[in-house]
């Protein structure tokens, strides 16, 4: 329990120091970075793709991608625990036929 609040901290300080030591300053995402190293490479680049849907803005895009970093996160700990269970439940089984054979 204590390892646990303690990894719990520690997350929540590396995620917000970054916001306290780097104030003033625009966080952007990966489509930003590429498309402008794009523009200097090749300026006169057409994009052959638009999107269906821009959301209305840089709120909106976080936490679409919040809702999906939650979504993954919620199946990968679901299938962790179903994993754990299993296995957990497979130790019994195996248990308990062993002491049921050596009496």
């Amino acid at each position: 329990m204590k390892k646990s609040l303690l990894l719990l901290f520690l997350v929540v300080i590396l995620a917000t120091l970054p916001l306290i030591t780097q104030q003033g300053t625009e966080f952007g995402g990966a489509d930003g970075e590429a498309e402008e190293a794009i523009t200097k490479i090749h300026p006169e680049y057409k994009p052959w793709f638009k999107s269906i849907w821009e959301p209305p803005g840089a709120e909106t895009e976080s936490l679409l991608f919040a809702l999906q970093a939650a979504i993954g996160a919620g199946f990968i700990g679901y299938f962790i625990g179903v994993m754990r269970q299993r296995n957990k439940q497979t130790k019994q089984e195996l248990a308990e036929k062993s002491k049921h054979v050596t009496h």
